[in-house]
């Protein structure tokens, strides 16, 4: 392994130790406090290694600045975006992350729980690693690849640039946001503050990956009302709400529609928390696509459907809420097309074949490039993400770094 797989496979394996998971039912922001020890030790990081107006705001953003180290004054402002938290779906307490170097093909049986095994069978990309080295968890929790592995490679970009000031540059931004697992990453983020152009996300999976199409995404709630009685006395009178939501959860399509049931370009409606009492039920939903026209047509067989369900249950109601969440980014990168372009030529320099993906969610870019910053997303080696089986390169991390180093001076050639 040689000086720069070292450097960022040890911060890597540093940062994922500590606890940053994000809290979906939380009000405040950022949704966890422990999110910001983390951001506090890449602030002083940043600070020791030069970047001397490196801070955290309020709400848990980081901020940092490269200098640009070229003669020339028109090249635009880079941002490299990677979010400290980590998602709530599987434990992110105690991580322990283990270095399997060299890896070459066998099954990795994880030591804290040996039923959790990481298999090529059912993690085919690791066939492409054969010979890297490869950290995963140790089998109770997460390993925090997404999104510390960008972190890490921005961290570790930082300190090559820093310490290379021959390679051409313009001025670069530095920012890492929290509560991008729970939808809210760049709430709170003040525009002005970060003063980029354009933006890249480090927050992809296999090496040459560059996704500049997200889902464009709304959540939806139907809520029904049924009417109470005396179960003694209910006859004629009683509309039973959970019955009426049970019907109604029947309908849904069993294929074509779902998450488990979709893939590639496809959008899917999916029903992700259900409660529900004898007068009232709700049901939650992410609806995702594509193309965010077809958005309102999820909705409406959602919405028929209800209306299917009532007219079975006399007396019964229901109402719909709607909140847009994200739009797919493609229709602002549409407008820049070098941005990705550019990312393409720093791949190429290095030796990387370029894989242009569909993101089957959403990151920071999505709603950053809504906000005035195209931002599309980058590779970083992370793998299986969500769960135990998660793993991530050494050696694909490094590809990202020397990626970006070509990246930014592409932008400052091309000025």
């Amino acid at each position: 392994m040689n000086d720069l797989a070292k450097n960022v496979a040890e911060r890597f394996m540093r940062y994922v130790q500590i606890d940053t998971q994000s809290d979906p039912n939380s009000v405040s922001f950022p949704s966890t406090e422990k999110q910001k020890n983390l951001s506090k030790i890449l602030v002083e990081e940043l600070l020791s290694m030069g970047v001397d107006d490196a801070y955290m705001d309020e709400h848990g953003y980081v901020f940092g600045t490269l200098p640009s180290t070229s003669a020339k004054e028109n090249i635009e402002t880079i941002c490299f975006c990677s979010h400290v938290d980590t998602a709530p779906d599987c434990s992110g307490t105690d991580v322990r992350p283990i270095l399997h170097a060299n890896y070459q093909g066998q099954d990795i049986i994880l030591p804290d729980d040996t039923t959790q095994v990481i298999t090529i069978a059912q993690h085919k990309y690791l066939s492409e690693r054969i010979g890297d080295d490869i950290i995963t968890a140790s089998g109770n929790t997460l390993l925090g690849a997404d999104d510390k592995a960008g972190v890490s490679i921005i961290m570790q970009l930082a300190a090559e640039l820093v310490n290379n000031p021959a390679i051409k540059h313009g001025d670069i931004r530095i920012l890492f946001t929290p509560d991008e697992e729970v939808g809210r990453g760049v709430e709170m983020l003040d525009m002005k503050k970060l003063n980029a152009d354009v933006g890249y996300t480090l927050d992809g999976g296999p090496r040459g990956s560059l996704e500049g199409d997200t889902f464009s995404a709304n959540a939806m709630t139907i809520t029904f009302h049924g009417i109470s009685a005396h179960p003694g006395y209910a006859k004629g009178k009683m509309v039973n709400a959970v019955k009426v939501i049970s019907h109604f959860m029947e309908s849904l399509p069993a294929t074509g529609f779902s998450p488990e049931t979709t893939s590639g370009s496809e959008g899917f409606v999916h029903p992700y928390n259900l409660k529900g009492q004898l007068e009232t039920a709700s049901v939650d939903f992410l609806i995702r696509d594509f193309t965010t026209a077809n958005l309102e047509n999820h909705q409406a067989v959602l919405i028929e459907l209800a209306e299917a369900t009532i007219a079975r249950f006399p007396g019964a109601r229901y109402e719909t809420r709607i909140k847009e969440q994200y739009r797919n980014m493609r229709e602002v990168l549409d407008t820049k097309p070098y941005i990705e372009e550019y990312a393409v030529e720093a791949m190429h320099r290095v030796g990387i074949k370029p894989r242009q993906d569909l993101v089957r969610g959403g990151t920071d870019g999505s709603r950053l490039s809504f906000m005035g910053l195209p931002c599309p997303n980058l590779f970083t080696g992370e793998m299986a993400i969500h769960g135990k089986h998660e793993y991530v390169s050494v050696q694909d991390m490094e590809a990202a770094i020397k990626t970006c180093i070509e990246l930014v001076q592409v932008y400052e050639e091309k000025a």
